[in-house]
Parts: C-alpha cells; sequence; structure tokens
C-alpha cells in the first residue's frame, strides 16, 4: 500500500480510468458482435447494427482507448463482412 499522498490519488485515478475504459471497450464489443450476428443472420435491422458498431469504435478511438488504426481495422472487417453477406449498410 502507497504512503505517499500523490500515489494514494494515482491509484484511485488508475482504478476509475480502468473501470471506464472496460466499460467502453465492452460496450464497443458487444455492438460488434450484435452486428455480425445480425449480418449473419440477415436480421432485418443489419444496417442499423452496423452503424451502431461503428459509433462505438469511432467513439472508443476518439478517447484514446483503441488506436485509430485499430479503429480502421475493425470498422473495415466489420464492413467488409457485411457487403460480403449483401448488406447495404450506410455508415
Amino acid at each position: 500500500m502507497a504512503n505517499i499522498r500523490s500515489q494514494i490519488k494515482r491509484n484511485r485515478q488508475t482504478t476509475k480510468r480502468q473501470a471506464r475504459n472496460k466499460a467502453v471497450r465492452s460496450e464497443m464489443r458487444t455492438r460488434s458482435k450484435k452486428a455480425i450476428t445480425a449480418i449473419d443472420t440477415g436480421a432485418e435491422d443489419t444496417a442499423e447494427s452496423v452503424r451502431l458498431a461503428i459509433k462505438r469504435i469511432d467513439k472508443a478511438a476518439a478517447k484514446g482507448i483503441i488506436h485509430k488504426n485499430q479503429a480502421a481495422n475493425r470498422k473495415s472487417r466489420l464492413m467488409k463482412r457485411a457487403v460480403k453477406a449483401g448488406t447495404a449498410a450506410e455508415a
């Protein structure tokens, strides 16, 4: 356990940030999985699912939780999958 006040504060900040980052990352993964499921099953709301997944990926990149190139790769893979399935998804 830290004895220095600044380190105690730093530990509190780190814990808060980890929780926030975990929530954003989890939401992003959930949206992506739902979009992939919708694409594979050919659901009616596929375009909306893909749009929401891309939105979450962009938000995670903007907040610095994932790198912008990683966000681009994830979006590219998702869109490629949607196009291959024949879904006209507007992003």
